[in-house]
């Protein structure tokens, strides 16, 4: 399974921005995906999952109400959407998949890994 990250960039306090993850492989609607981040200096982070059935995703309590996450199985994609975005939400973002059981907050549960998109936030 390849995975690609994309969409990141610079926005200011309050902005959005909607991250998509590519996966490779015909069995992408079969995997639980996560996303993560990680901040200069900061240990990896969830930030929220998302199981194969695309059934109530799980958010890290520091984003949520404020990001969605959500998948299209037929495109083989997984998209982050960010609302509200703060200068603390700069870092990093990864996605993750996760071959077999379910959904995790716990990054070492995730087989394979995208390359990462930096998010930066302005103040």
């Amino acid at each position: 399974v390849q995975l690609q990250a994309s969409g990141g960039g610079l926005v200011q306090a309050g902005g959005s921005l909607r991250l998509s993850c590519a996966a490779s492989g015909r069995a992408f609607s079969s995997y639980p995906m996560g996303w993560f981040r990680q901040a200069p200096g900061k240990e990896r982070e969830f930030v929220g999952t998302i199981s194969w059935k695309n059934i109530t995703p799980y958010y890290a309590g520091s984003v949520k109400g404020r990001f969605t996450i959500s998948r299209d199985n037929a495109k083989n994609v997984v998209y982050l959407q960010m609302n509200n975005l703060k200068p603390e939400d700069t870092a990093v973002y990864y996605c993750a998949a996760r071959v077999g059981g379910v959904s995790s907050t716990a990054a070492h549960d995730y087989d394979y890994w995208g390359q990462g998109t930096q998010v930066t936030v302005s103040s």
